[in-house]
């Protein structure tokens, strides 16, 4: 019995001595600096690094146009593009989309001119209450850039991530069709 105890000690005695050697771990409250590219510029903060790149964007830089939904990643209405890539920032950490462009529906419109899906939206009336409108574009343009605007059975299919309480969908439709064009050309 003895031998077991003393045979015990040996290893607690060898485990303090790698932890007096091992780094200080980070303290993953402290806050962490961090650079995200928003719309064309670069946004220096010092964030939790749990920050999701919703919360960065509504609570640090206060861009409210993506808008906090389900907080699930299941209804797209914070959606934005990082890159080309449509992503829900709502389960996006902000620490991931270090050194990628982010674009927000506040960075679509250039000086007095609507972006091309902007104006669709206006034309075919392609909104109801609006809160699922800044997250129906964002994921709207990467449809079309995808190549998945070119039948009305294939927008849905790409735009059925986004979710629209109030049934506006036939009119998005006719508003990713009616952008595609000048989207692809330019």
């Amino acid at each position: 019995m003895a031998g077991a105890a003393g045979g015990a000690l040996v290893p607690l005695a060898a485990r303090a001595t790698q932890d007096a050697r091992a780094p200080m771990a980070h303290d993953p409250a402290l806050p962490v600096d961090v650079t995200l590219r928003v719309n064309g510029q670069d946004k220096h903060l010092s964030l939790d690094p749990r920050t999701t790149v919703l919360d960065a964007l509504r609570e640090h830089l206060k861009l409210t146009g993506s808008k906090k939904g389900c907080d699930h990643g299941q209804c797209g209405a914070c959606t934005v593009l990082i890159g080309d890539r449509r992503v829900v920032s709502c389960l996006t950490l902000a620490l991931a989309a270090e050194g990628q462009e982010i674009t927000t529906i506040e960075g679509l419109a250039t000086d007095d001119r609507l972006h091309p899906m902007q104006q669709a939206f206006v034309d075919n009336d392609a909104f109801q209450c609006g809160y699922c409108t800044p997250g129906q574009i964002m994921s709207a343009i990467a449809c079309v850039k995808e190549g998945h605007a070119g039948t009305d059975a294939d927008i849905r299919e790409y735009m059925s991530g986004n979710i629209c309480r109030c049934a506006a969908y036939p009119n998005i439709v006719a508003a990713v069709k009616q952008a595609a064009p000048e989207i692809m050309k330019g």
